[in-house]
Formats: structure tokens, C-alpha cells, sequence
């Protein structure tokens, strides 16, 4: 396999005066993060201030309902609410060791901007964060956090004003303030070494789950499923159990509405491939390869491409990506609130949507693990928008 490729997607598509920063940073993953000094600072950080390790969490009444052991692994219940801390101490932790005294970042959902705030924030950094328009306006409680945390938030009004316009963005400050400033990129993609950094940072999510169920249940799951934008809550829940044939690995996508010709923001399903990001990967694109705009009612998922390692594991059937919409998602999003008393995220109510609307594609009677990448506190104007429109919410 050649260097930064997952089979054929994957690489470093980027201008040479980022060519620089992304070999400073392959040179920090090889030298500094393996190091025993590096990783038992990180764990520390992961435990004492993260709140690791998380549960794993059975639902009995969604159980009851689906015929199979429905589990939950908890990452909602990290320090700022979803699973972005677990890469964003790792990649402020090697800034800081690499002599860097700033991060700059993008976010869709706000989750990531959040995380990479207070990881600055702990470990003195100063915080740049490009976020959409759009986005500014639809996840408001997580633009007050990261204000609040001491990031400098920065709306972007090109494009569709969204994630993808906010890569842009932070990549351009990046090649003006390479020498000070290390880009903490949110998800599994963007130009070789990023793909393989957030997934490694992200694989204790796997890891620990697959200890926890050796040790409830005496066996390894069924099947894990988990909701794929960028992808890094995904992989880093699947990477561990690629090499487990009985383990059945399902990622989903957000289909926006579902109708014909509709936005949305299902690359593996329905795009191609395509260069974006400084990656090789599957695309939302025309014919004439521009980008077509995304739509998801779940910020974190609106982006019109998805990690390399996920198109991968697609194109070699490793891994079935489905899909679900935006009703759907939030039909699971009011299931798992009053059945089993969680509120998700929006983002991974579309991982539970694909469970509750497939209940014959899972393992009757087996094992199945939902990756809760995050908890829904920052989409309840989003929801009660919604649901008050159309008279499910009094």
C-alpha cells in the first residue's frame, strides 16, 4: 500500500507551502507520540480530565423491542459531550511537545471546536476556530462554549457556509501561521498523516469496547454501527475489529430527506470519487466534479465528503455503509430519550435510525453496539424546531 493510501483513496493533494507542516507532523507521530513519556501524559489527561473510559450501556426496552442485546458505548458522557476530546487532547498534546503555542481548527457541529478549546485551554495554548455561518447559527450554545473557553470563533460566509467551507478556511490560516500554530483537524481525513493521527487517537473507543464486552458477555459483538460524516467516531470504533470476521461493521450516512435529487450528505452511497481536502476520497460531486452542496439536519454529518479509510472499507466490502433521514434520525433521537431515558445527539441518532429501521439485517439474538458518539444538549433548538412544527412537541 503506498504511504497515506487506503487502497486507492487517501494521499497528500495539497500546495507544497503545506508540505512542510504535514512532514513536521509525520515526524512528531513517528518520534514523539509512540514515546512512554507522550502516551502515559495522554492517558492522564484521557482519564483525570476526559473521563475515560466510558461505559458501555445496555438498553433493555429498545432490546426487548429489536429482538438483540442493544448497547450503547457512552461517549456522550466525555468531558465537553462527545468523543472530539479524545483527539483533540492527543493533537494539542503533540503540539504542545512539537514547540507549537496555538491551534487553530474547524468545526461543524461546534463538538470539535468545544474539545480543541478546552484542550487549549488546559494545556495553555491560545485557539482559532472556523466555523460556517450556518453552523454559528444553528449550534449557538457550542459558539458561547468555545467563546467561554477562550477561542477566537470565526464565522465563515463562503460557499455553503458549513464544515467545508470552514476546512478551507483553517487551512489557509494554517499556511500563514505554520511556524506558531499546529492545525487540529476534527476527523478522519484531509491530506496524509491526518486519516491515520485522529484514528489512532480515536481507536480507544474500540479498544475499550471490545474489552468490555469480552468481559460482560464472554464474546465479541455482533455487529458495531456507528454514524459516518468525516468518520472519526466511526473508525475509531471499527479499526480495531476490521481484522474480526465475525464482527460485522456498519457505518451510515445521512440521506437529508430521502427524496429523489435531494441534498445530502451520503458520499459512499451516492457519490464519486474525487479530490477534496487534500484527500482522494468518495465525494458529493456533478458531472463536472464540482462540489454539490451537502445537507444533514445533524451538523456534524453535513459535509460532502467522507474520511479515506472509510471509502476503503467500503470498496472492499470490509464495511456496509447504509443510510438515514433526517426524520428518521429524529424519530430514534425521541426513542432512545423516552425508552431508555438518553438524549443523543443528533448525529448518532442516525446510527440508532439504521438499527431501528434494518431489524432484519441484525443478528437475532446476538450482541449489537451502537457508538453514542455524542449527547444531544447542543441540537435542542434544532429539535424543538422540528418537532413543534409538526406538532409532535405541545
Amino acid at each position: 500500500m503506498k504511504k497515506g493510501y487506503f487502497g486507492e483513496f487517501g494521499g497528500q493533494f495539497v500546495p507544497e507551502l503545506l508540505m512542510p507542516p504535514l512532514r513536521e507532523l509525520e515526524a512528531a507521530m513517528r518520534d514523539i507520540l509512540p514515546s512512554d513519556k507522550f502516551q502515559a501524559e495522554l492517558d492522564d489527561l484521557l482519564r483525570n480530565f476526559a473521563g475515560r473510559e466510558t461505559p458501555l450501556t445496555a438498553c433493555p426496552t429498545l432490546s426487548a423491542e429489536l429482538g438483540v442485546h442493544l448497547w450503547l458505548k457512552r461517549e456522550d458522557l466525555l468531558h465537553t459531550g462527545a468523543h472530539k476530546v479524545n483527539n483533540t487532547l492527543g493533537q494539542a498534546l503533540l503540539a504542545k511537545y512539537m514547540g507549537k503555542t496555538a491551534l487553530v481548527a474547524e468545526t461543524g457541529a461546534g463538538q470539535h471546536g468545544v474539545a480543541t478549546a478546552a484542550a487549549a485551554a488546559r494545556l495553555g495554548l491560545e485557539c482559532v476556530v472556523y466555523m460556517g455561518a450556518t453552523d454559528v447559527v444553528r449550534q449557538a450554545p457550542n459558539v458561547m462554549r468555545m467563546k467561554l473557553l477562550g477561542a477566537k470563533v470565526l464565522p465563515v460566509q463562503s460557499g455553503t457556509k458549513t464544515l467545508k467551507d470552514a476546512i478551507n478556511e483553517a487551512l489557509r490560516y494554517w499556511i500563514a501561521q505554520q511556524d506558531s500554530t499546529h492545525y487540529c483537524f476534527g476527523t478522519a481525513a484531509g491530506p496524509h498523516p491526518f486519516p491515520t493521527l485522529v484514528r489512532d487517537l480515536q481507536c480507544v473507543i474500540g479498544r475499550e469496547t471490545r474489552a468490555q464486552m469480552l468481559e460482560r458477555v464472554g464474546q465479541l459483538p455482533d455487529m458495531v454501527v456507528a454514524c459516518v460524516g468525516g468518520g472519526s467516531n466511526a473508525i475509531g470504533m471499527f479499526h480495531p475489529f476490521v481484522d474480526d470476521a465475525s464482527v460485522r461493521i456498519v457505518g451510515v450516512e445521512a440521506a437529508g430527506t430521502g427524496e429523489p435529487g435531494c441534498y445530502n450528505s451520503a458520499p459512499i452511497n451516492l457519490g464519486r470519487p474525487g479530490v477534496l481536502h487534500g484527500q482522494m476520497t468518495m465525494l458529493l460531486q456533478d458531472a463536472d466534479g464540482q462540489i454539490e452542496p451537502s445537507h444533514s439536519v445533524s451538523a456534524g454529518l453535513d459535509y460532502p465528503g467522507v474520511g479515506p479509510e472509510h471509502a476503503h472499507l467500503g470498496a472492499i466490502g470490509r464495511a456496509v455503509y447504509g443510510m438515514a433521514t433526517d426524520s428518521q434520525a429524529l424519530e430514534a433521537f425521541q426513542a432512545l430519550t423516552r425508552r431508555e431515558g438518553i438524549i443523543p445527539a443528533l448525529e448518532s441518532s442516525h446510527a440508532l435510525a439504521w438499527v431501528l429501521n434494518n431489524r432484519d439485517k441484525l443478528p437475532a439474538g446476538g450482541h449489537v453496539v451502537v457508538n453514542l458518539s455524542g449527547r444531544g444538549d447542543k441540537d435542542m433548538e434544532i429539535v424543538r424546531e422540528v418537532l413543534f412544527r409538526e406538532g409532535e412537541l405541545a
